[in-house]
């Protein structure tokens, strides 16, 4: 065997092997220089070959459900949006992108409307929005300088538009883009950043149901960050529609009612608790928030002193001032206090130690029973019931009545006024009670505080026979083609402890009110004679020794709080016009409007709006 292998000479098998080497050699040479050629010489165009074609996640904006009033008219629809988007290729500052935006748009007279548009590192092909809503005007800018703007392109998006305006502002909210906060504290990943969120009223409420969700869609995305092809989709689910239980003719006339002033009105279905009108003025226009507001705007607004942001029907808290002797008027009967025959005498004031409690009119009102009390407004008649009854007393029947307390109603932000107690005073305030203060209480001042809609709610109850409902805004939620995914029915709270006989004693002298000589309410009576109601005035400061006020802002607030038809009531509104004077003069006719506007409406007048 050994002389087998010994056979060949090992220099035969040296020039073969030789000739192999060189070539592997040459060949990894060959691939070496072309790996050079290709990352040193032409590296930069195949680096923007790769990114010429990149595959990214695109978010489809869902359209949100449109918002109905009761009568299906549309209050709150979606139109479509041009969105300024940036597409960065590689992670990198976007200050000069938006620099360049800017002088592109100040050359044509021009601005982006967001002061603090995006800033700082961004993430390579995550979308980031630079501007929403743009005008035509812009997206002619950006569309001709497209070469120019690599990165950059104009998105149709859904957007909101409220056609109300300032109407429904508070009532229906507004949308703006999500905040970190509510991120955070989202749950699950039904939300991402740059997503568009209800930020109040029923947008805020309802947002599960309006939101709908987004759809994704996989493209094929050139270096201008611009779709070459689809390579898959996943389509967006619009929101639910919702039904309000609002009526357009009447909110309308609640605001024209208001006129600008400084106030609230609210109007309700005693016999289920519908919201038929909620109108806070000063309002704002929801539209400004559809591309995100504008600095100026916003200060404009977060900084005016009439706080135009505040929904008034719900956390607007006023002492009550007239309005409130139904609640002890009926505290007193309930509890015996007040006969048939019980008188007190008012000689325009009423003196306790070395204080004079006045009544509204100096001259006095004479010998008065319970009934020409409440349609004339007497106060001394009232400090007297008040005295008897004790604070404890009208605290607990005032609470009964659903004051001092969340309604309940479908809106956020909602308080929960006060009650006073002498508990609640040495608990606040480290003093004790004083009879003065309970005398104050009797006639809806001193510490007690309401809002509107609690007002409506308790003579809700005095109109329909003692029960209180939950307010309810909200009819049902329903799918696009009519199909009703949740309703939301009438919610009974309670009901008020007072017999029905005193009830209809109330309730025949809230007509005095309105339709009687010498009632306060005047102002709200109809050619039927159908309203019943009760002026009310709420002292915003003391008087000066003069007895003159210290300038319009102190004025006192006019309030009027009535129903109609009086013997089987549809309606129940409540009305406050801030520094508005005497509730007589200044509330009332809004009522009447509003409650004229519900009867035109229910003749079928308001379908033709």
């Amino acid at each position: 065997m050994n002389g087998r292998l010994n056979e060949r000479d090992p220099a035969d098998l040296r020039r073969p092997f030789r000739y192999v080497l060189w070539a592997v050699l040459l060949a990894f040479s060959l691939l070496a220089v072309r790996l050079a050629y290709m990352q040193i010489v032409r590296g930069e165009e195949y680096r923007e070959r790769s990114e010429s074609n990149s595959v990214r996640l695109r978010k489809i904006k869902p359209y949100r459900g449109l918002i109905l009033d009761g009568d299906r008219n549309v209050l709150v629809d979606n139109k479509s949006s041009f969105d300024l988007v940036y597409i960065p290729p590689r992670v990198m500052d976007i200050g000069p992108v938006i620099e360049k935006v800017r002088r592109l748009y100040e050359e044509r007279g021009l601005k982006i409307a967001n002061e603090n548009p995006p800033s700082g590192k961004t993430r390579a092909f995550v979308p980031v929005c630079i501007e929403r809503d743009i005008s035509l005007a812009k997206v002619a800018v950006i569309e001709g300088h497209a070469l120019d703007l690599p990165g950059l392109i104009v998105e149709v998006s859904p957007s909101r538009d409220y056609p109300e305006g300032e109407v429904m502002a508070h009532l229906l909210g507004y949308t703006g883009e999500i905040s970190k906060e509510e991120l955070e504290q989202a749950e699950g990943d039904h939300f991402g950043p740059g997503d568009i969120v209800g930020k109040d009223g029923v947008e805020k409420y309802l947002e599960p149901y309006l939101g709908g969700r987004s759809g994704m869609e996989q493209v094929e995305v050139n270096a201008a960050g611009r779709v070459v092809r689809s390579l898959g989709r996943v389509e967006p689910v619009s929101g639910y529609n919702v039904q309000l239980t609002v009526k357009r003719r009447i909110q309308r006339a609640a605001w024209e009612g208001l006129n600008g002033r400084p106030g609230a009105v609210v109007a309700m279905d005693p016999r289920d608790g519908s919201i038929l009108a909620l109108v806070s003025s000063p309002s704002f226009d929801p539209n400004l928030f559809r591309g995100g507001i504008s600095a100026g705007d916003w200060v404009k607004l977060s900084r005016n002193p009439l706080a135009p942001l505040e929904n008034r029907v719900v956390s607007g808290q006023y002492p009550p001032g007239s309005t409130y002797k139904l609640i002890v008027a009926a505290a007193a009967l309930q509890e015996g206090i007040l006969k048939d025959d019980t008188r007190f005498f008012c000689r325009g004031a009423l003196e306790m130690g070395n204080r004079q409690f006045r009544c509204w009119n100096r001259g006095g009102h004479g010998w008065v029973n319970l009934h020409r009390a409440i349609v004339e407004s007497c106060d001394v008649f009232f400090y007297q019931v008040g005295r008897l009854l004790g604070e404890e007393r009208l605290a607990r029947y005032a609470r009964q009545f659903g004051l001092g307390d969340f309604t309940g109603i479908d809106l956020p932000r909602e308080k929960k006024g006060l009650i006073p107690t002498a508990v609640w005073k040495e608990k606040r305030f480290k003093r004790p009670w004083h009879t003065g203060e309970t005398l104050l209480t009797s006639i809806g001042q001193g510490y007690t505080l309401t809002t509107p809609l609690q007002l409506a709610v308790a003579y809700g109850a005095l109109a329909n026979g003692g029960t209180l409902w939950r307010p309810r805004l909200i009819r049902q939620i329903e799918t696009a083609d009519g199909r009703v995914i949740k309703a939301f029915p009438p919610e009974r709270r309670g009901v008020v402890p007072i017999g029905e006989e005193h009830l209809r004693r109330l309730r025949k002298a809230l007509w005095g009110v309105v339709n009687e000589g010498g009632g306060t309410g005047g102002a709200a009576r109809r050619p039927q004679g159908d309203v019943a109601g009760k002026t009310g005035t709420s002292q915003v400061v003391g008087e000066t020794p003069g007895g003159r006020k210290r300038g319009k802002r102190y004025e006192d607030h006019a309030l009027f709080v009535g129903f109609a038809p009086f013997r089987d009531p549809e309606i129940v509104v409540a009305v406050v016009v801030e520094h508005g004077g005497h509730g007589g003069g200044a509330a009332a006719p809004v009522a009447k409007k509003v409650i004229d506007a519900y009867f035109e409406d229910k003749a079928g007048e308001g379908g033709r709006l």
